[in-house]
């Protein structure tokens, strides 16, 4: 028999999960229409406690404002990652690891070599925003999927979170 609190509970964290991936997939297409460079990293089972400690603690809950809002250019915040844990933005200006790849293309900068390191050593999933042409790209597990419009990227998250508690 199914338990109502627990299914309640199921649903919540449901609807908190496609709110997040809206107000990702929100920000994202500004961001890439706007040209402006992101690294957005989303973590998963394991923890980022240390590459959080690289960065300016925050721990406000995510809207596509605030994640706008935190890469704009010239801003004390704008360079380095920013990490969810769940629906809250954990630190901006994180510092992740480079890739060590030599085969990846040349165009392919400090954002997306940060991202591909970062997704070697854990299994958080990371969007990149293209600051010099506007691409979306998401790597996991080493790999990085590019050219990705707003909803393509939620379609490649949701099965990521899908079910997992905050």
């Amino acid at each position: 028999k199914i338990d109502p609190e627990k299914e309640h509970e199921r649903q919540k964290n449901e609807e908190e999960q496609e709110d997040l991936l809206d107000e990702l997939a929100k920000a994202v297409a500004v961001l890439a229409k706007n040209k402006i460079g992101a690294l957005i990293v989303l973590e998963r089972e394991t923890g980022l406690n240390d590459y959080i400690e690289t960065g300016i603690k925050v721990d406000g809950l995510v809207s596509n404002e605030f994640l706008i809002n935190i890469f704009i250019p010239n801003t004390p915040l704008h360079d380095g990652a920013v990490i969810l844990r769940g629906n809250r933005i954990m630190a901006a200006g994180c510092l992740l690891p480079l890739t060590e790849d030599r085969s990846l293309k040349k165009e392919l900068g400090t954002r997306h070599r940060a991202a591909i390191g970062l997704a070697e050593q854990t299994d958080a999933a990371i969007v990149v925003v293209s600051e010099e042409t506007g691409i979306i790209s998401l790597a996991r597990s080493g790999r990085l999927a590019r050219d990705l419009d707003a909803n393509v990227l939620k379609d490649k998250l949701r099965p990521l979170f899908a079910n997992k508690p905050h």
